[in-house]
């Protein structure tokens, strides 16, 4: 047996992780896209340390970009084997890796526009949409504490990782000749006591683990503490007739807000503000999540008896149209728009930044990690100007960062 590390090992992001076993058995745990500096991230994005045909299997840790991202570009250079994800995981999957597509064509189309102007040559995305429509073809849903056997001489049971929904830790039992190793490995693994979704399970039953350790080295606020964050800054940002923009992930994170928003209108302790969810991928992965209730926990549950949706209140509009989004920076009264990407490199998240960053009023959440070099780090890190499609901005607005919600 023999375990490579080719993403997310003294870094964040990019997890992709290659073991090799006896009779040339390969197995990637993982096939995430690295997020950081551009011209770093497309270097490490373009070129496999390992040839994408001679992989047998994946498996799949959960949805995420930086754990599933890079899986059409490895059918595209030749990987035609199964990919082993929970069932909302499939789900999910199916609008992140042609979201992410979409994203590819169209970041490179703007690229090549600049490049035709400097007389350079014109550069090819990671991967089309055609791509990513090839690879979903070959995902194959499991469920939770059932074993499967993706290659011979390895069974597999997925475990609840509590991060986002379907989101799985696994043990993997291999056998190679007399000898059997029980291998474990976390992908990203949620705080016990988050809403919505299970608590994680343990794993007691592994010889060697693998686990990430994004914030090992940090203490979270109680998850409880986030409607009363969430209140209190809403509250003051619009007191003062401002706007509250939060970047969040469209596939975890969204869903969180919105049912602890759900939860404090129905309290009462909501001011009549609008509330925007401004992202198309948000909405459609809330309707996953909707479909979804065999992952919700106990407290999501008895919810349930008493608001039949939890992702929707009387304030509450989802956004899909283009036109609807960009209305929204026109309208100069307290309102709460989420829009992704969490970590602010893409999505309409950068136009809303860009129109209200500068506004003493205004505040700017941000409720999820950013790696280095990405606008979102720069805000947290309240970097007097910040850069937004290429423009400076003073960074005016009020910043708050909410690690009770990180993962």
């Amino acid at each position: 047996m023999r375990l490579t590390f080719c993403g997310a090992a003294r870094t964040v992001t990019g997890s992709k992780h290659l073991l090799e076993l006896a009779g040339g058995r390969r197995l990637l745990l993982d096939c995430g896209l690295y997020q950081g500096r551009r011209a770093e991230a497309d270097h490490l994005n373009r070129h496999f340390p390992f040839d994408p045909a001679t992989i047998d299997a994946v498996l799949l840790s959960h949805a995420h970009i930086d754990h599933a991202g890079l899986l059409p570009k490895l059918w595209k250079e030749g990987f035609r084997g199964r990919i082993y994800a929970t069932h909302a995981t499939v789900d999910l999957c199916g609008l992140m890796l042609l979201d992410s597509a979409y994203i590819q064509e169209k970041d490179v189309a703007f690229v090549n526009k600049l490049h035709r102007k400097k007389g350079l040559p014109p550069v090819e995305p990671l991967y089309r949409e055609a791509d990513a429509e090839g690879v979903l073809a070959h995902f194959v849903g499991v469920a939770y504490g059932t074993p499967f056997s993706p290659v011979e001489g390895v069974e597999v049971v997925y475990r609840d990782a509590g991060h986002i929904l379907g989101s799985a830790t696994m043990v993997l039992t291999v056998r190679e000749g007399r000898r059997t190793v029980r291998l474990g490995f976390t992908g990203d693994v949620g705080n016990p006591g988050r809403p919505i979704l299970r608590d994680p399970e343990p794993m007691m039953d592994c010889d060697y683990l693998i686990s990430e350790s994004t914030y090992g080295g940090e203490e979270h606020d109680p998850p409880g503490r986030t409607k009363e964050r969430l209140a209190d800054v809403i509250a003051r940002t619009s007191g003062r007739g401002g706007k509250v923009i939060i970047p969040a992930f469209a596939v975890g994170r969204t869903q969180e807000i919105v049912y602890a928003l759900d939860q404090l209108w129905n309290e009462g302790r909501l001011p009549p503000i609008p509330v925007y969810v401004d992202s198309p991928l948000a909405v459609n992965a809330t309707g996953i999540y909707a479909a979804h209730p065999e992952c919700y926990d106990r407290d999501l549950r008895r919810y349930l008896l008493a608001d039949n949706d939890p992702f929707g209140f009387e304030r509450l509009t989802y956004i899909r149209d283009v036109a609807k989004s960009k209305a929204l920076n026109g309208q100069h009264v307290p309102m709460v728009i989420i829009s992704a990407s969490g970590m602010c490199e893409a999505g309409r998240i950068l136009h809303h930044l860009r129109n209200n960053i500068e506004d003493r009023r205004n505040t700017v959440m941000i409720v999820g990690y950013c790696a280095d070099h990405t606008l979102g780090k720069r805000i947290v890190e309240r970097r007097p100007e910040v850069r937004i499609f290429g423009e400076p901005h003073a960074l005016r607005a009020e910043v708050v960062v909410m690690n009770s919600l990180s993962a």
